[in-house]
């Protein structure tokens, strides 16, 4: 049997407490907690809201291990005996590290699901539309915002039951924690306020304005003193004082369709990166003097994002582009791009998830939930001086079998104003438009458009059957109640 020295043990034991201990801990924890080095027993978790699918990435050699299967694509999922879940979308995690809450928006419902087996251990359903959900760092309690009512539920952390609820404006878009538990910061989808919350007693304690009605995530710092949190409609994102009397210390304007914001710390210090969807990068601010230091180009519409258990790299969910992204944090590059499920929305990493082997009980290959298509609307009259990475909309056709789920990330346009999202019959945009969905536009000129039928058929190149005509995406401006003149076009 081969031996290993004392000396050798010892020297090992002092580089990993080194590596672990390098920087300071991470977010959702306390600075104080010491970092935990990226090993194959980490996981980072994105929640597919089409194939309705929750991806398992290792991130120690960036390899997606599988997929968790919640529920079945469209159309299978039309029953109304149907019992998967539908649009999953929020994610959270418990101080363990050893259960993944998950939101499915669509049936109303959290699943916990255990990170070593990859198994369904408990569902509770809640109100209507919840957005995110997380555990309070005693995980004595789970937080869900129910965004389509008025309140958070409280659900127990053990048996996962609701237990209370918080009574708040209505709307409420998702809640974070300070490291020390003391409060839970509820920000608002539908009005433009965030509540702070006690988490001893469950009473509101403060109020901060927002400079609109449409947050959909937030972030607080691991040293107890920031909270940040986005607006999608408006494109900002606001800074706030996380002790009383949560006074907002900055508003920041960073892109159409700002997503998610998430923190970082390493050796250079303490960073915001928020993902701005509608200019496909992510931003990064330092938190001390809050002023923008890069600016990271990651691929079509990144939503979600969360750092690694010691800050080294950042995971990031490209929406429309069926992928994760991993950043280094010290040089802002990208590093890593790993396929994974439809329309990642919330994406979580959890150090240490799975303590011994290789954590694969329970998962399914990529099959159809890794199979779309991709297009790019460019202005009217641009032609080819506009390639697909700088359009202003991007398009996926999300394959559910015989039909797509289209999803458009528009952006370029008038704020505040209706359009079209149509079928045309000749590329330059000319012709009968057929309306496949109707939108108007936020603050911002952008908003997020779906559709669904077998779009991909008649707009793909070589993928009209014989006899069937070819047309052509377009945004147009609805006038008097019909399609205008197109202003952006399938770029060819």
């Amino acid at each position: 049997m081969k031996r290993t020295s004392i000396c050798t043990v010892a020297v090992s034991a002092v580089a990993l407490a080194a590596a672990q201990l390098a920087f300071a801990g991470q977010a959702p924890g306390s600075l104080s907690d010491p970092d935990i080095a990226v090993s194959h027993h980490d996981r980072v978790y994105a929640a597919e809201q089409f194939s309705n699918t929750v991806s398992v990435i290792d991130p120690a050699d960036n390899r997606l291990v599988g997929l968790i299967r919640l529920g079945d694509p469209s159309p299978g999922n039309f029953s109304p005996l149907y019992k998967g879940q539908l649009l999953v979308h929020g994610m959270g995690y418990s101080p363990d590290h050893r259960t993944i809450a998950v939101v499915s928006i669509g049936s109303n419902s959290v699943s916990f699901i255990d990170t070593q087996t990859n198994a369904v251990k408990h569902v509770t359903y809640v109100g209507r539309s919840p957005h995110e959900a997380f555990f309070t760092p005693d995980g004595k309690e789970v937080w869900v915002t129910v965004r389509g009512e008025n309140y958070v539920a409280v659900l127990d952390g053990k048996t996962f039951e609701e237990k209370t609820r918080i009574t708040v404006p209505a709307g409420p878009g998702m809640q974070i924690f300070s490291p020390d538990g003391k409060y839970g910061y509820v920000c608002s989808s539908f009005n433009p306020q965030t509540e702070v919350i006690s988490v001893v007693d469950h009473k509101i304690v403060g109020t901060v304005k927002q400079a609109s009605p449409f947050c959909p995530d937030i972030a607080a710092t691991p040293d107890g003193k920031q909270v940040w949190f986005t607006l999608k409609d408006v494109g900002k994102v606001q800074v706030f004082d996380a002790r009383p009397p949560f006074a907002v210390l900055k508003t920041l304007d960073t892109g159409p369709i700002t997503n998610h914001v998430n923190i970082v710390h390493n050796a250079k210090g303490t960073f915001a990166y928020v993902t701005v969807g509608g200019l496909n990068v992510v931003k990064v601010f330092r938190t001390d003097d809050i002023s923008q230091v890069a600016t990271i180009p990651v691929g079509s519409l990144p939503h979600g994002l969360w750092p690694s258990g010691d800050g080294s790299r950042i995971y990031v969910g490209l929406e429309n582009a069926d992928a994760m992204t991993a950043i280094d944090t010290l040089t802002n590059t990208v590093v890593a791009t790993v396929p994974i499920g439809q329309a990642p929305q919330a994406v979580t990493y959890v150090p240490d998830a799975v303590p011994q082997g290789d954590g694969a009980q329970n998962l399914e290959t990529l099959g159809l939930a890794g199979q779309s298509a991709h297009i790019a609307l460019v202005p009217v009259g641009a032609g080819n001086a506009v390639d697909a990475a700088h359009a202003p909309t991007t398009v996926a056709l999300f394959d559910q079998g015989l039909v797509q789920v289209l999803q458009a990330a528009v952006t370029g346009l008038q704020p505040k104003q209706a359009y079209v999202l149509g079928l045309a019959d000749h590329p330059d945009g000319t012709g009968d438009v057929q309306v496949l969905a109707n939108f108007m536009t936020n603050p911002a000129g952008s908003a997020i458009v779906n559709a669904l039928g077998q779009i991909r058929q008649l707009v793909t190149p070589g993928m009209s059957a014989p006899g069937d005509k070819r047309r052509y995406l377009v945004v147009a401006p609805l006038v008097s109640g019909k399609p205008g003149a197109p202003v952006q076009v399938q770029s060819i």
